[in-house]
């Protein structure tokens, strides 16, 4: 199994960056999505049959609790269930029996002295090679991955590229991007910003103009070494940043080689 494929269900929003910083560091895992949602949760575990879970079991910011999603997950009846590590900061003994009898693997309080995210996936790290590998190396294993959404396995890859670059959720054209660098994943067209233009009902000159914006902001405000590992392809030195479909066909073509 090349990649350990993982859900993780967590409603503080710096836990989950955290996470997802610290995943880079781990080259077999690969993060298929996160929510703070136990019902949604369960919706995608149906849908992208991660290989384990990071849950959170009080989910005040979000939506529902870790029992509860437990509790739907039994109720799946999946051919090879994902592995579920409790994360919390609940110290119950009750409630971790409850979680247990629920179907949960593994307990890590976050009240410990040496808790880190890394230090999670540290340990789910430490037993890839025995318990996940051996749950999900079955054919009817091997099917259920199949029906892991490609496009939203396309989606978070370039939601991390533009995430290493320093391409903000809150610029205008970082939705734009990621439109148009999907869009070329699957098809080459002569009339890419008239597609996302008409996607978000805006003139084609807006969305060309927002998109430059985004990666001119990268180019001001993240470190020169960032860009160098992240962005590896020739840049012309006289314009300094590259245009709106050299970085769109750059990472088209880097996200396809990486699937």
């Amino acid at each position: 199994m090349n990649k350990v494929n993982l859900l993780i269900v967590e409603d503080d929003n710096n836990t989950v960056e955290e996470y997802k910083s610290d995943i880079k560091g781990f080259e077999n895992f690969y993060i298929v999505g996160t929510t703070n949602n136990s019902s949604k949760a369960v919706e995608m575990v149906k849908e992208y049959c991660p290989h384990a879970v990071i849950l959170d079991l009080e989910l005040h910011q979000g939506s529902g609790n870790g029992l509860l999603f437990l509790k739907g997950l039994s109720e799946l009846a999946l051919p090879n269930k994902p592995f579920i590590l409790v994360v919390t900061n609940n110290i119950s003994n009750v409630t971790h029996s409850i979680a247990r009898n629920l179907g949960a693997d593994f307990i890590i309080t976050k009240n410990q002295n040496d808790f880190s995210c890394k230090m999670v996936l540290e340990f789910l790290n430490s037993i890839v090679q025995t318990t996940l590998t051996s749950n999900f190396s079955s054919p009817s294993a091997a099917k259920a991955a199949e029906r892991i959404s490609n496009s939203e396995i396309i989606r978070n890859k370039i939601s991390v590229e533009l995430d290493l670059i320093g391409i903000s959720p809150k610029l205008k054209g970082r939705n734009y991007l990621a439109d148009a660098i999907e869009i070329t994943c699957n098809q080459r067209v002569t009339n890419l910003c008239s597609i996302v233009a008409q996607k978000y009902k805006k003139t084609d000159a807006s969305v060309e103009r927002a998109m430059q914006t985004a990666i001119n902001h990268a180019w001001r405000n993240t470190d020169i070494e960032s860009l160098e590992r992240y962005y590896t392809t020739y840049i012309n030195p006289q314009k300094g940043v590259p245009t709106v479909m050299e970085f769109i066909y750059y990472y088209s073509s880097k996200i396809k080689k990486s699937l």
